[in-house]
């Protein structure tokens, strides 16, 4: 079976190691560290100014006198100035190594050249890599990342217990890792003289902004501003529709990620149902949490999400007292996704407009 909600039952105590071990992917947070932000903007700096210099050049044409009826603007001209227009921006948006950027422990890590040799250690991390078209770069990966298909035969790099020969065997420039991977891990692995580097955000911006380091580290800008801006126009999408919806016709939703566990406040599912226009059944809590059988009742929720992976919706209607609650009399259960909700990658606008759908069909135009 493929985690994704599950993992987070494993984080809460919840079920055996035995069970946690054969848990097939895990959901991953990863935090956008401050550091990262004045690099971002000293990249972001220069693309602006080339944008404000390439401007400036087509004031100039502008003001320039005009070739009269005999003087023929040769064709290539226009073309030739587009070329260089592109040229400049290309320019403007590569890295400039070295590059010393800080990861989610705290540790300075130094890029003296885009990685030649990447190992991934988490399925969120290794679906940023290959958006920005890394897959040659790529030389190991986790046992429980499976997309895109290529991932799929990548050498594996161990799951929860970690294959450090492999890892090592790889001689990666680089190893990514997310949350999933506590820093006693990461510090063993440097011990091992590897170069780590570890992600782990709050928010959808967030992971927004860890693809645009990945960009950054790999010189792949042009490629994480294409990854994110396709994001960020799939986010304004749903946020556009959501923003549409009356007060008085806001739904309360209930998520089940794993059977008897929901999520409150400061994880992603719960701003995926906010930023849908939606009211968190579970909204006085905070994280992961078992559910509160009683409270979900009193709160009544319109619509019931679950995770199609490991969350079978007739315990949730068979509940007692449960038949009593909207979202059953009116059959509003629906299956989610478990991968586009819960790995904080490129695929997490898709999953909010999955949950979008879910709670509002027919509204995302």
């Amino acid at each position: 079976m493929t985690a994704g909600w599950n993992e987070q039952g494993r984080k809460n105590g919840n079920g055996s190691r035995e069970k946690e071990t054969t848990e097939k992917q895990a959901r991953f947070d990863i935090r956008w560290r401050t550091g990262f932000r004045k690099t971002l903007l000293t990249g972001s700096a220069a693309l602006l100014l080339a944008v404000s210099l390439a401007a400036c050049g087509q004031t100039e044409t502008a003001t320039a006198p005009q070739p009269t009826a005999t003087e023929t603007k040769p064709a290539e001209q226009k073309p030739a100035e587009t070329a260089d227009t592109a040229q400049a921006a290309d320019e403007a948006a590569k890295t400039e190594y070295p590059l010393t950027l800080k990861d989610a422990t705290g540790k300075e890590i130094t890029f003296e050249a885009a990685p030649k040799k990447i190992v991934s250690l988490a399925p969120s991390e290794t679906e940023a890599l290959f958006a920005l078209g890394l897959d040659e770069q790529i030389v190991g990966v986790s046992d429980n990342d499976d997309y895109p298909e290529a991932a799929k035969s990548k050498p594996k790099m161990g799951g929860f217990e970690l294959n450090t020969e492999a890892i090592v065997a790889a001689q990666p420039d680089i190893v990514f890792v997310a949350d999933l991977t506590d820093d006693a891990t990461v510090e063993s692995l440097r011990g091992l003289g590897l170069n780590v580097f570890k992600f782990n955000p709050d928010t959808l911006e967030d992971v927004m902004k860890d693809i645009e380091v990945y960009g950054e580290i790999a010189d792949r800008q042009a490629e994480a501003e294409e990854v994110t801006g396709k994001m960020r126009a799939e986010i304004e999408k749903v946020r556009t529709a959501a923003a549409s919806i009356p007060d008085a016709d806001k739904k309360t939703v209930y998520l089940e990620f794993s059977p008897g566990w929901t999520v409150g406040k400061g994880e992603f599912m719960d701003e995926l149902i906010g930023t849908s226009g939606a009211i968190n059944a579970a909204a006085n809590t905070n994280g992961w949490s078992e559910v509160n059988a009683e409270e979900i009742i009193h709160t009544n929720p319109d619509v019931i999400l679950y995770s199609q992976m490991s969350v079978d919706p007739q315990t949730i209607k068979d509940r007692s007292g449960w038949n009593g609650i909207s979202a059953v009399k009116n059959d509003q259960l629906f299956a989610i996704d478990d991968n586009l909700v819960s790995r904080p990658g490129p695929r997490l606008s898709e999953g909010l407009i999955e949950v979008f759908n879910a709670i509002y069909p027919g509204k995302l135009k």
